[in-house]
């Protein structure tokens, strides 16, 4: 069994204190955030064909002649890519860019096609046990040497390049450090004017990248912002921060997401994403404000206020969800059951709905004393929020959606007071490593100190 980035038994081939992985990821950052400051913010995507340094470097090269691995593993690492990987990122994603358009774009761009190549090496090993493998790291080292290329070539590609190798970090290395993971993406995004209404691959590639956002700053326990403040997340809309002006500006977001989702399942998905993010960010600011003093200057209107908006439009989302977002059977709590069973055919609708209700959770957390919700609406109440959680991921055990509710049952996991309910939750996080590769155990002795266990107690129970 390999154990995830800190957890009581790191496995040996963890990057957590590897000196060349180290020395790579500040080569990575640098590199980007070196672009960013010497290019014309906007202009980066429209001039990228017009440029003759990208035809240099997409002339016909044999990437797998280049690496230093065999093709023999090369190949087995890109067929893993498409039938074990990409699916993980493309759980929100109906046109599958991860698995068919990025192959596809990697045959063109050295860095990209080692970048897919490097993630695919690391959740192989880090699925099996491997322990003193370095292909991943190979691969890794190889894809950051065509960054450099890539960015004086003004190849768009290179977003993809850095979002994948964002998620090989992420995957690779402790979450608590998420920040120095997704800076650099957050600067190329910002910098290029690429958000999660540019369509195609980069509007994926967007939503991928939130999502690491979304998980760092759940990570944080209310200390941290998005790195990507949450107004670069949709297309530039003025707004002021008057109450009024505020009012205006959610008004449209809300519409312009609720018009995509209309066209596709997967923007109302990606719309609980961004709200499960505001609710992340509301705890922030009140945080700051009520331990550090810090004024809120992001919203002037009062707390409550901003309280219940966000509500309110987390069950607007509810309400408005496409057939396909419904689940297609839902049964309560009965008899031996202990969580109830939600099944979804749409994989986007399994995370998002999880989403939606640890969002509710999070916000039912703050919520002001002087904002009544109706006793008898299950609305209220976070633990059948959070039994909603775990019966999501109890039900739908789609590998892509296990990886991104570990941050979720964690939430929901604090609020579970029952040893038979806390067991079956520990079952879970140990399924989702040992099935995936991700590292989620470091959340269960997390949730051990929450319930009140001595360390490993659970663990070792399971």
């Amino acid at each position: 069994m390999i154990l995830s980035p800190g957890t009581h038994s790191q496995s040996e081939s963890s990057y957590t204190a590897h000196p060349r992985f180290l020395e790579l990821q500040e080569e990575l950052r640098s590199a980007l955030f070196t672009a960013v400051a010497d290019s014309t913010p906007k202009q980066y995507l429209g001039e990228a064909t017009a440029e003759p340094e990208l035809s240099e470097l997409r002339r016909d090269v044999d990437l797998f002649a280049r690496s230093p691995l065999p093709k023999a593993r090369l190949v087995s690492y890109l067929k893993n890519w498409i039938t074990e990987c990409a699916p993980y990122l493309d759980k929100f994603d109906e046109a599958r860019h991860f698995g068919v358009h990025v192959p596809i774009l990697a045959r063109e761009s050295p860095g990209l096609f080692y970048a897919i190549l490097a993630f695919s090496a690391r959740q192989t090993e880090r699925k099996g046990g491997l322990r003193n493998c370095h292909d991943s790291l190979e691969l890794y080292q190889e894809a950051i040497r065509w960054v450099t290329p890539g960015l004086q070539a003004r190849d768009p590609n290179v977003l993809v390049t850095a979002c994948v190798l964002a998620v090989m970090e992420l995957m690779s290395v402790s979450p608590q450090d998420w920040r120095r993971h997704v800076d650099g993406c957050a600067a190329l995004f910002d910098c290029f004017n690429v958000n999660g209404f540019s369509g195609g691959h980069l509007q994926a590639v967007f939503w991928c990248y939130v999502r690491m956002e979304l998980c760092g700053v759940i990570v944080s326990n209310g200390a941290e912002r998005t790195v990507l403040p949450l107004e670069k997340w949709v297309p530039a809309v003025s707004s002021g921060l008057d109450a009024e002006s505020i009012e205006d500006y959610e008004k449209r977001v809300r519409e312009l997401f609720l018009e995509q989702s209309r066209l596709t399942a997967d923007m109302h998905a990606n719309w609980a994403v961004y709200l499960c993010a505001k609710a992340c960010d509301l705890v922030c600011r009140r945080t700051r404000h009520l331990e550090l003093g810090e004024y809120d200057t992001a919203d002037l209107r009062p707390f409550h206020e901003q309280w219940s908006r966000l509500w309110d439009d987390l069950q607007y989302w509810l309400e408005q969800r496409p057939v396909s977002i419904l689940p297609m059977k839902s049964t309560s709590m009965q008899g031996d059951r202990i969580f109830p069973e939600i099944f979804f055919a749409h994989q986007a609708a399994i995370s998002s709905n999880q989403l939606y209700h640890t969002a509710c959770i999070l916000l039912l957390e703050i919520k002001p004393p002087t904002i009544l919700l109706p006793s008898s609406s299950h609305l209220a109440s976070s633990v059948w929020h959070a039994r909603r959680v775990c019966g999501i991921s109890l039900t739908n055990p789609h590998p892509g959606n296990l990886i991104n509710a570990i941050q979720p049952l964690y939430i929901a996991g604090k609020l579970l007071s029952h040893r038979r309910e806390q067991m079956t939750v520990a079952r879970l996080f140990k399924a989702i490593e040992a099935t995936t590769g991700w590292g989620a155990l470091w959340r269960l002795k997390d949730l051990e100190a929450v319930w009140g266990y001595e360390t490993n107690e659970i663990l070792s129970a399971i």
